[in-house]
């Protein structure tokens, strides 16, 4: 059973996290094979304050 993770930043509203787990799925059956129930997506959210890229938080990025 694939699991594929996805780490980003919170805001994102319902409709759009069911379409990125459609596409994800959509995309790993179609390229790896499998079937679309096998495959399992963890979403998670972490805000801005907790993600840093280059030394800098995200939120402190304009």
């Amino acid at each position: 059973m694939p699991i594929i993770h996805v780490e980003m930043y919170a805001g994102r509203t319902a409709d759009q996290k069911r379409a990125l787990v459609k596409a994800l799925t959509d995309a790993f059956v179609t390229t790896a094979g499998g079937s679309p129930q096998s495959v399992q997506v963890v979403l998670r959210d972490v805000e801005k304050s907790d993600w840093a890229t280059g030394g800098m938080l995200g939120s402190d990025k304009t």
